[in-house]
């Protein structure tokens, strides 16, 4: 299976976003390379940008805080198990308080790096950071790989709250819906949602079947247009009826 997922809100899409580099910054950490630890560099100037907003930490607190309330109201069911309840709480109240422990702007310490905003400003010039414009920075790359992982550890601990943060947000908001499945007609799908309150929908499909849904869509109304890729991967209007599942989160 296939998961496309599309954001209705602009909390909810930097958070998928910030979740897409924390993941290639995990995956490439874990390779010994120059040019992969060159990437997760990159990757965490990417995250420091979008993670600029202002309120965003405020904001996981304060749905940090709504879910554990939440999830408080569920003491002493019977149909839940305490244990798994206990775990859930705890995980959110930890994440809450590493992130209250951040003073300051997330990623600071990266900004008060001299040498990474060096860097950092050169890496915005296409070809900007060979070794006759950063020799320091040549010189990094061509150290040991634990020695460089060390380095990067290092400077993505900051963020690890975060991280983890929006890791359970997201979990709960793609485990609140229910999938149903649906038939575009002709390779199009419509449907009124009247001002739901839905924060993301994710639209599912067999990866064995050809068809890439284009979305939009507001609180009122969702439109899905699937194509499908030509010979030179460019998107060809499908005219075809396509099979498909959809599921509304909302938190």
């Amino acid at each position: 299976m296939i998961t496309y997922e599309y954001p209705f809100n602009e909390r909810i899409r930097t958070l998928l976003r910030l979740e897409d580099l924390f993941q290639k910054v995990a995956s490439f950490m874990q390779r010994d390379g120059a040019q992969e630890h060159h990437v997760v560099l990159l990757t965490l100037f990417e995250i420091l940008d979008v993670a600029g907003r202002a309120d965003l930490k405020m904001d996981l607190i304060q749905e940090l805080e709504r879910q554990r309330q939440s999830l408080l109201a569920f003491r002493n069911n019977p149909e839940i198990s305490e244990d798994a309840l206990s775990g859930a709480l705890y995980e959110i109240e930890h994440a809450s308080a590493a992130l209250l422990s951040l003073t300051g702007k997330i990623g600071q310490h990266l900004r008060d790096n001299d040498w990474l905003m060096s860097i950092k400003s050169r890496a915005s010039i296409p070809g900007g950071v060979c070794e006759f414009d950063l020799p320091s920075y040549h010189y990094w790359l061509h150290q040991a790989p634990g020695f460089r992982r060390e380095a990067l550890l290092a400077w993505l601990q900051p963020m690890l709250p975060l991280r983890d943060a929006l890791n359970i947000v997201l979990r709960l908001l793609r485990a609140s819906g229910r999938p149903e499945n649906h038939v575009a007609t002709g390779g199009a799908f419509q449907l009124m949602l009247g001002g739901s309150s839905s924060q993301m929908v994710r639209i599912s499909m067999k990866l064995s079947d050809p068809y890439i849904p284009e979305i939009s869509a507001n609180k009122y109304a969702l439109n899905i247009r699937f194509t499908r890729p030509d010979s030179d991967h460019r998107p060809r209007h499908c005219d075809q009826d396509v099979e498909f599942g959809m599921t509304f989160c909302n938190l």
